[in-house]
């Protein structure tokens, strides 16, 4: 196998609460990004997205890494990191400069990010992500080109994601402990939205849930880029648990449980097909124990998606996920395997769902290639991306102020309505 040239070598690291996967890809002369390998382990140190056990976190790092180098035939030394936990927040900062009527040259647009860079106040936690948006011309939203027009006044909303500084700290320090320096800490939502969503989708308004096995985190997109997150404290982790706690059995049994047989959705036949359950006390899954309907674990499976889509629910009500911009919903992660989930989420939201899956790569093996590896995928295609990002040149000694607490979807929406 050639060697592929160091300098163009892209790696994803994806930590999660289940598990850790690495993928290694190559930019080729076409634009596409060529998958070289990949790679996945257990999470046995993460709890809800925090690192929880440092030492098992690296170890798992360090194998999945591994893994993914051998079948790459390559080493690498830096990677671009998701963080999925809870606690990210999303604001935006609004700016504006007079103009005076002239025409919009590049210089002005500088020195409006160079005001919007001073704007931008974290209040106490690490920024991640501070990316110009749109602009507005005398008050006109929606502009996304603004050189070469006139105005009297140029402004810019620039979307800032930030989370708190511990967990970020803890994150980097852990994989900097597996001899692997971090090129960036990358939005969860961010890395999904770019590897599931279409362009098309991304401008009209969409809601993406990644479930997780210990977060949902809930985003939108509109006008093309990411407009409002939270996140939800609850993941596919707690269907396995309550499974377990249930039935009496082991969470890894449990887990089995949930993927070959467990459901979104019933049927008449539910009732009649029996499943063996293994007591938690045996060395083997084969020791002699109960047996339960299909009936009985889709009931267990239902109480907490009853929870969890009612909070999913919530979240989109206070994101304002209405009218135009509030009809596709995209479901990935992990918890978006479950069979017959997106029927259930439709029938829940009254909103057309579907299922999201990484695509834009080639060569990403069947195995990594379901919702769960949507983040795994979308971190490559943020790496060969390279977007605009203002907070790497915010000067030290500059003075801030606090973000804007306006809401960017409510614009979005104006902007929809009267045909930007």
């Amino acid at each position: 196998m050639a060697q592929p040239k160091p300098d163009k070598l892209i790696t994803a690291l994806d930590i999660g609460s289940s598990k850790i996967c690495a993928l290694i890809a190559q930019p080729t002369d076409g634009g596409e990004l060529q998958v070289l390998g990949t790679g996945q382990r257990e999470s046995r140190g993460v709890r809800r997205g925090y690192i929880a056990d440092m030492g098992a976190t690296e170890a798992a790092i360090r194998e999945a890494v591994e893994q993914a180098e051998r079948i790459a035939n390559i080493n690498i030394e830096n990677v671009f990191v998701g963080f999925s936990a809870g606690g990210l927040v999303s604001e935006i900062a609004s700016v504006e400069v007079e103009l005076g009527g002239h025409r919009i040259e590049q210089t002005d647009i500088d020195e409006l990010l160079d005001t919007g860079r001073r704007s931008i106040d974290p209040d106490g936690r690490m920024v991640l992500h501070a990316v110009p948006t749109l602009y507005t011309l005398d008050g006109l939203q929606g502009v996304k080109k603004p050189l070469g027009l006139h105005a009297d006044r140029l402004g810019v909303d620039i979307h800032v994601v930030a989370a708190d500084p511990s967990p970020i700290r803890n994150l980097d320090l852990c994989v900097r402990s597996a001899h692997l320096a971090v090129k960036s800490i990358v939005a969860s939502p961010i890395a999904a939205g770019l590897s599931c969503l279409s362009e098309e989708e991304r401008e009209l308004g969409v809601a993406l849930v990644e479930m997780g096995a210990g977060v949902t985190n809930v985003s939108l997109f509109a006008g093309g880029m990411l407009v409002g997150l939270t996140s939800i404290p609850y993941g596919a982790n707690d269907i396995t648990d309550d499974i377990a706690s249930a039935f009496g059995t082991k969470r890894q049994q449990a887990e089995r449980m949930k993927c070959f047989h467990g459901s979104a959705t019933t049927s008449p036949r539910d009732n009649h097909e029996m499943i063996e359950v293994a007591p938690i006390g045996s060395d083997n899954d084969g020791a002699e124990g109960g047996r339960i309907t299909k009936a009985q674990l889709i009931s267990v499976i239902r109480q907490r998606l009853d929870h969890l889509v009612g909070e999913i629910a919530n979240a989109l009500k206070a994101l304002g996920f209405t009218g135009p911009v509030g009809r596709q919903v995209v479901l990935t992660g992990g918890g978006a395997e479950l069979k017959g989930v997106a029927d259930y989420v439709q029938g829940v939201l009254g909103r057309a769902v579907r299922i999201g899956r990484p695509r834009g790569l080639s060569g990403l093996p069947d195995a990594h290639a379901g919702p769960a590896f949507a983040t795994l995928a979308g971190l490559a295609q943020f790496a060969a991306s390279d977007p605009m990002d203002l907070r790497q040149i915010i000067p030290a000694e500059q003075s801030v102020h606090r973000i804007g607490s306006g809401r960017l979807v409510g614009r979005l929406i104006s902007a929809l309505k009267s045909g930007y």
